[in-house]
């Protein structure tokens, strides 16, 4: 019996990428209900055919509530009766943010707190947020109004009862919606250059499946206030290019050109997924990094101790010092994804 056996599980933002793997993963389990939060009545119409083709016999515990996280009151209308929650609802497309900031606030800040609020009301078991690691040493919206996220889940889990609240932080999920990969595929097939930023840009890389791993693993292993980190490999701009091109190189009508576009607005050389504020304090887990909610009060007074000479030694995690893929390495972690076995094979994909 699995701690999900006749549970009911909701997804904010449910019908975007991660939600679509939440579902190939349990839905056929003995979980009690799925719902599928979010804005878009094409896109739940889109997954519900999906499901009810694929999975016709366990596609009845989808259930799908239209709302936005922006309006507290369909939060609070969907949240009546469930157990845990995987806040996924975001705008995380970093151009887009830059361009209007306001309304990655509106989602990604203000989202946030509805939906913690309507959790922590309805007596949720347990909310796991994604953040990303756009989020450590932010210089963009996107990861500005993420960092302010995990500041709003960590506040929260200090005074949020029986209610476990924990942020997950990640790197690119790869294929997944508005990522890269996915296009340059297009550009392939088309015959086209094959854009990238910068070749030298290091990023981590993580497949669907890990980055579901990572929600579970918080969800059983994090205590309140935490937020979780996998420790991923990190591969270039470049390599990831020249791999994606080997793979899909025979569907083109002619020689793949990888050109060179610039850095977009609001992007970093390097990401990171642990300050070195964070790992002065970090429990390691093996894959994984948890670091602890600090619960002490505004009465600073009682706290006074010498400075901590740790925090001065400690390096910072991140995509340029942890484990580098070459090409090879990464053409075989993009090459084990559903995603792409199945553009190779030609088997549509809904995400």
């Amino acid at each position: 019996m699995s701690v999900f056996k006749d549970k009911v599980l909701l997804i904010t933002g449910g019908t975007g990428s991660f939600g679509n793997a939440v579902l190939n993963r349990f839905l056929r389990t003995d979980i009690g209900e799925i719902r599928i939060f979010s804005r878009d009545e094409k896109k739940q119409d889109d997954m519900r055919h999906d499901f009810q083709a694929r999975m016709p016999e366990v596609a009845n515990k989808i259930k799908f509530y239209i709302g936005d996280v922006r309006n507290k009151s369909t939060l609070k209308y969907a949240m009546k009766g469930v157990d845990y929650v995987f806040h996924a609802a975001a705008l995380k497309q970093v151009p887009s943010c830059e361009f209007f900031p306001m309304e990655a606030v509106k989602t990604n800040v203000i989202g946030t707190d509805n939906t913690l609020d309507a959790a922590i009301d309805a007596g949720v078991k347990c909310v796991i947020c994604l953040s990303t690691d756009k989020a450590a040493y932010p210089i963009n919206a996107m990861g500005i109004t993420k960092a302010i996220e995990e500041k709003i889940a960590v506040a929260k889990s200090r005074l949020s009862g029986d209610t476990k609240i924990c942020c997950t932080r990640y790197g690119n999920v790869m294929c997944s919606r508005g990522s890269v990969i996915p296009l340059w595929i297009d550009q392939i097939r088309k015959g086209n250059p094959i854009t990238i930023t910068e070749p030298s840009m290091t990023r981590f890389i993580m497949s669907l499946e890990e980055a579901v791993d990572l929600v579970l693993f918080a969800f059983e292993n994090g205590k309140n206030g935490d937020i979780l980190v996998q420790k991923a490999p990190a591969c270039t701009i470049e390599t990831q290019a020249k791999a994606v091109v080997e793979l899909f190189k025979h569907q083109a009508p002619n020689e793949p050109e990888i050109r060179v576009i610039g850095i977009r607005h609001g992007e970093k050389m390097y990401e990171t997924l642990l300050t070195k504020e964070e790992a002065a304090k970090a429990i390691d887990m093996g894959n994984f990094y948890a670091v602890p909610a600090d619960n002490r009060d505004l009465n600073y007074d009682k706290y006074f101790k010498d400075g901590d000479t740790k925090r001065a030694t400690i390096e910072e995690f991140n995509s340029n010092n942890t484990k580098r893929l070459n090409l090879e390495e990464t053409k075989e972690k993009i090459a084990s994804l559903t995603y792409i076995q199945n553009e190779l094979n030609g088997i549509p994909n809904l995400v």
